[in-house]
């Protein structure tokens, strides 16, 4: 199919939904599962993250949808209310199907598709009465899908296709004895795709298991997506990087920001302390409810707050267009999760920054992880409370020549400057005004230490020795000895 594929030629006329979300053209995996060959086989659909493969999988299962959606039009509800989806997707985690219910509702808004989302921490009855509305197609967590399916809610005799998004993540969290339930109540007869950023062999197992013929469909590979993004590596002490944190957000406050530690308690420990400094964050992490972490991902994706810090599995489908910057403090396990980490950023089509912490003695260890990626990174330090104040100054004074240039000063306000000009000087007057905004909008910047390597101690000729200290006219030898020590 040609890189030049109009949105017009989209499946089931969804051209005008993709360009009403921001699209002017098909990524290369949205345009690969479109293949006509491809019609009718299981697929194994793998692209970097960020390069669009929640659209693709949309777009995949569009012309089923759009039949299912006109047949329930055109004909009265049946007597029974129990839900026949003839698309189920599975998803490892609450934010990912989430994620997966927002981009498929707006999608498939011109076929006037019902899509339902149901997972664990929600309310039973609610998703009930979702699945009683008869929806074409559901998504959810395994242990929820299996519980509706036990208890009668939803069958799937009218089954399609099922797809497994995040299929590594799914048996990174023990999921196959709910999946192997799930497909014990789909028929034979059905499509079954998978969908990763890669195959490792422990997925390669699963999909060898439930799938059959299957197509491996390569998107974009690994280290050529996200071409937005640039890497950059600060040498940090492993006590020093909170404080790091800190400085390079005090640096670019104006980013939004997605901080990635190893811990839950260590997301908590972060925020506080961002908070401490002035800096509005939240923590994000799998002990906080579904409740708790709705509203903290609701409050990021709005803007209200501008830095989050989360671990690995909580910001498993966490997609926010616009988070400027990534910050990795604590290092990856391995390549696959720096890419996952690195592609919150740099999304439809802006541009991000990656920022990775590291001690100099895990040089080699970077090394590795970018090598696995695919990716470049320049070297960087970080900024020190001079760069921070300067920086901060020329903020402030282009704010208050903006305000000026923008806003009429109201009389009152002339009145009070014309009478304080009358009893101190302009100069004092603006520095006060500078000093007090620094004050109430400026957190104060760490002293963070170098950890830059340091330089190797030149070799010594073999058999050179140190000259001895003389020793002191008439010191016994044993005394002189114990002086210098």
């Amino acid at each position: 199919m040609s890189d030049l594929l109009s949105l017009e030629q989209a499946p089931a006329g969804l051209g005008a939904a993709l360009r009403n979300a921001g699209f002017e053209q098909l990524t290369a995996i949205q345009r690969a599962v479109l293949e006509p060959e491809l019609a009718d086989r299981d697929l194994r659909i793998s692209s970097q993250t960020g390069s669009g493969k929640t659209v693709a999988l949309g777009l995949l299962l569009a012309e089923t949808v759009a039949r299912a959606s006109a047949s329930a039009a055109a004909h009265q509800a049946p007597k029974s209310r129990v839900a026949t989806p003839v698309a189920l997707l599975i998803a490892p985690t609450r934010e990912l199907a989430g994620q997966l219910g927002r981009e498929l509702s707006w999608l498939y808004e011109p076929l006037g598709a019902r899509v339902l989302v149901v997972t664990g921490g929600t309310s039973v009855m609610q998703e009930r009465t979702g699945l009683q509305r008869r929806p074409q197609v559901v998504i959810g967590t395994p242990g929820r899908l299996l519980d509706h399916l036990r208890a009668g809610a939803m069958k799937l005799d009218r089954l399609e296709t099922i797809a497994l998004d995040e299929a590594d993540e799914m048996l990174d969290m023990n999921f196959e004895e709910e999946l192997d339930g799930i497909l014990g109540y789909a028929p034979a007869e059905r499509r079954t795709h998978l969908v990763s950023a890669t195959f490792p062999r422990e997925v390669l197992k699963l999909a060898n298991r439930l799938q059959e013929e299957a197509v491996s469909v390569q998107g974009t590979e690994l280290g050529q997506a996200n071409s937005d993004i640039e890497h950059v590596v600060m040498r940090v002490r492993q006590a020093d990087r909170f404080d790091a944190a800190i400085n390079v957000l005090l640096r670019y406050p104006e980013d939004k920001t997605l901080l990635f530690v190893r811990t839950r308690t260590e997301t908590v420990r972060l925020a506080d302390e961002l908070c401490a400094a002035g800096l509005a964050a939240r923590a994000l992490n799998g002990e906080m409810t579904q409740r708790e972490r709705t509203a903290v991902f609701t409050q990021f994706r709005s803007g209200a707050i501008r830095y989050l810090v989360a671990t690995d599995v909580a910001a498993r489908g966490l997609d926010v267009q616009d988070i400027g910057r990534v910050i990795q403090v604590d290092l990856p396990d391995n390549a696959e999760v720096f890419t996952h980490r690195s592609g919150r950023t740099g999304r439809a089509g802006r541009r991000g920054t990656n920022m990775i912490f590291a001690a100099s003695r895990a040089e080699f260890r970077v090394k590795g992880l970018l090598r696995g990626a695919r990716v470049e990174a320049r070297l960087a330090t970080i900024p020190t409370p001079k760069e921070i104040f300067v920086a901060a100054d020329a903020r402030w004074g282009d704010s208050f020549v903006r305000d000026l240039e923008l806003r009429e000063v109201d009389g009152r306000s002339r009145h009070l400057a014309q009478r304080l000009l009358e009893e101190h000087s302009a100069h004092e007057l603006v520095a006060l005004l500078v000093q007090r905004e620094a004050e109430r909008s400026q957190g104060t910047p760490r002293r963070v230490r170098d950890d830059a390597p340091q330089a190797r101690r030149e070799r010594r000729p073999r058999g050179h020795r140190r000259p001895r200290k003389a020793r002191p006219k008439g010191m016994p030898r044993k005394r002189h000895r114990a002086a210098a020590r």
